[in-house]
């Protein structure tokens, strides 16, 4: 069986990750202790997925947030009763209304003083990811005219400018002309095969988050944050975005075999779990579903990165 690429942490735990203006001291001082290890510990030295190292190191600092470990559950509790009550509301209503503005200035203000930098940093920079993958995919694709995403935010502030709703457009539009070039022009793929792949859309991602302003507020783990302003993208959007925007989250069984089609690869797709988009999962679980969402981007833009031979 094919191996999967490998990357290598810094072997120093006490080395600093530099990115941008900004960086993230190692998370663990201490010696690994052999009779009562860390699990954050033992996952920051695993490199069976490999993922981008200053990425990775974010994840596990707001893994270990101290909101994850005791209002995570509550948060949980509280956001699904909400988002019951408002999805059976706004069912239930003659008519239908949206509030896309005050979403996104909602959603930059929530995440710029509420939320801790780590979990920001991964927010910001998961759109950006999933435009390098997109245009890797037109680069090496059936048509390559298709229009590509230009979404690349660089700060929070960036996210105000409808950047979670253009997210899913994007991501629905592309699969709809991808899907339509691939049944126009079935030689498709051994034409793509026949020549060496494009990985020139695989490239670094810039994000700009300012890590010490209001650092004692900004306190909420990624997975509690995500709990919950899905309650308020529920209210802001109609029944049938909420749920598109729900439903997009499958679709990540659909692009990693995309990628594996052009690759010749398949020996990796076991790792994606959001899956089959024809069996939608319930909005009560999308917060998760989006979280791990954040995580499968992050592997199968490191994936494509240690192909090209970054």
């Amino acid at each position: 069986m094919q191996q999967l690429p490998q990357f290598s942490m810094p072997e120093d735990s006490s080395e600093t990750i530099k990115t941008n203006n900004y960086q993230a001291d190692s998370l663990f001082q201490q010696p690994y202790d052999r009779n009562n290890p860390n699990t954050w510990q033992v996952l920051e030295q695993e490199q069976a997925i490999p993922l981008d190292a200053i990425a990775k190191a974010y994840m596990l600092k707001d893994l270990q947030s101290w909101t994850r470990r005791y209002l995570l559950i509550p948060i949980k509790i509280i956001a699904n009763l909400a988002l019951g009550l408002i999805m059976t509301i706004k069912r239930l209503l003659p008519f239908q209304f949206n509030l896309y503005s005050l979403m996104h200035r909602a959603a930059a203000f929530f995440l710029q003083y509420f939320v801790s930098p780590e979990a920001c940093y991964l927010i910001v920079r998961h759109i950006g990811l999933g435009s390098n993958i997109i245009n890797f995919l037109i680069d090496n694709g059936p048509d390559t005219t298709i229009a590509k995403s230009k979404l690349y935010p660089r700060t929070i502030a960036d996210l105000a400018d409808n950047v979670f709703l253009e997210h899913d457009l994007i991501l629905y539009n592309f699969v709809w002309d991808y899907s339509q070039a691939k049944q126009a022009n079935s030689n498709w793929l051994e034409q793509v095969q026949a020549n060496n792949l494009n990985y020139e859309s695989i490239r670094s991602v810039e994000v700009e988050i300012d890590f010490a302003n209001c650092r004692w507020l900004r306190i909420l783990d990624l997975e509690s944050a995500i709990e919950l302003f899905k309650v308020f993208y529920s209210f802001c959007l109609t029944s049938d975005e909420f749920e598109r925007a729900v439903l997009s989250l499958q679709l990540d069984e659909n692009f990693g075999l995309y990628i594996s089609q052009i690759t010749g690869d398949y020996n990796w797709n076991h790792v994606i779990t959001n899956r089959h988009p024809l069996i939608p999962n319930s909005p009560f679980n999308a917060a998760r579903d989006l979280f791990l969402h954040g995580l499968l981007t992050e592997y199968l833009h490191r994936y494509l990165e240690l192909k090209k031979g970054i």
